[in-house]
């Protein structure tokens, strides 16, 4: 089995209820992978705090998720900021806007939870930061660029180390182009690119509907599958292995790693990882 070189020091994405499977997918994940935990609106904070201590528990690293707009108060942020750094767990956060139109306190951007001064003054040394190769459907591609330098540069500024984590796509050519276009840029931050990884057919068309019958079509000419037969499992090797050849090809590879969003389950998702690595 061959193995692909953006998985030599991948992370992985998980939600709170995903904790439990952990004690499965440890046998196949390095000691000290990073593991992201998402910031739900269905999950409550007690979740979020058992899932970054289970993750500490077995040895890997947690990134906690932080999402502005679901923060009802400054006090929400400060517990959980609080409660992570208790547990081990505020060295890594990866803050993002969210998806509320309209925000449940004072934090109406990413921005504005970066620029409170109170990651820092609890722990946190290191900053994710959201890109988007695909675009977004609610923000210009102009205003998207803006936005990751104005949080870069906020980060930096506050002493805190970026790490730009994209939205899982299927268009390999389209995220090298992204990844050639942030570097002109001048982004030098370590980019992790985020993959669906290995998944029930039908469930990862369901997940690639949110992005217009176009991207449908992508997945199938990427992954190599029918949507006339939606049963069995789908890989991301083929848009890895076409990701990897564009980005050796003019040495854009720098910093680049790989961000597994675990679809198809936490256990079995790690043991994908874990063989082709």
């Amino acid at each position: 089995m061959p193995s692909l070189p953006l998985l030599a020091d991948f992370s992985l994405e998980m939600t709170g209820r995903d904790a439990p499977a952990l004690a499965d997918a440890r046998g196949a994940l390095p000691a000290g992978t990073r593991v992201n935990i998402t910031f739900l609106g269905s999950e409550d904070h007690d979740t979020r705090i058992r899932a970054a201590r289970a993750v500490v528990d077995v040895g890997l690293t947690p990134v906690a998720h932080i999402a502005a707009r679901r923060l009802a108060s400054e006090g929400e942020l400060e517990r959980l900021l609080a409660d992570l750094q208790r547990i081990g767990a505020s060295e890594r956060v990866f803050v993002v806007g969210g998806d509320p139109a309209t925000p449940a306190g004072p934090y109406a951007s990413a921005l504005e939870v970066i620029e409170s001064g109170l990651l820092e003054a609890h722990g946190v040394a290191e900053a994710g930061i959201a890109g988007y190769p695909d675009g977004h459907p609610d923000i210009a591609d102009d205003a998207l660029r803006s936005a990751l330098a104005e949080k870069l540069a906020a980060a930096s500024a506050r002493g805190l180390a970026p790490v730009v984590v994209t939205q899982f796509g299927f268009d390999a050519d389209r995220v090298a182009t992204w990844i050639r276009r942030t570097r002109a840029d001048g982004v030098s931050a370590p980019i992790r690119v985020g993959v669906a990884g290995p998944t029930n057919v039908a469930r990862l068309v369901r997940y690639a509907r949110r992005f217009g019958i176009g991207q449908n079509a992508m997945i199938v000419r990427k992954y190599g599958f029918s949507l006339a037969n939606l049963v069995g499992q789908a890989g991301p090797e083929r848009f890895l292995d076409d990701l990897a050849r564009a980005l050796d090809h003019d040495g854009s590879a720098r910093d680049i790693a790989l961000h597994v969003y675990a679809f198809g389950g936490l256990a079995d998702t790690a043991r994908w990882a874990a063989r082709h690595r």
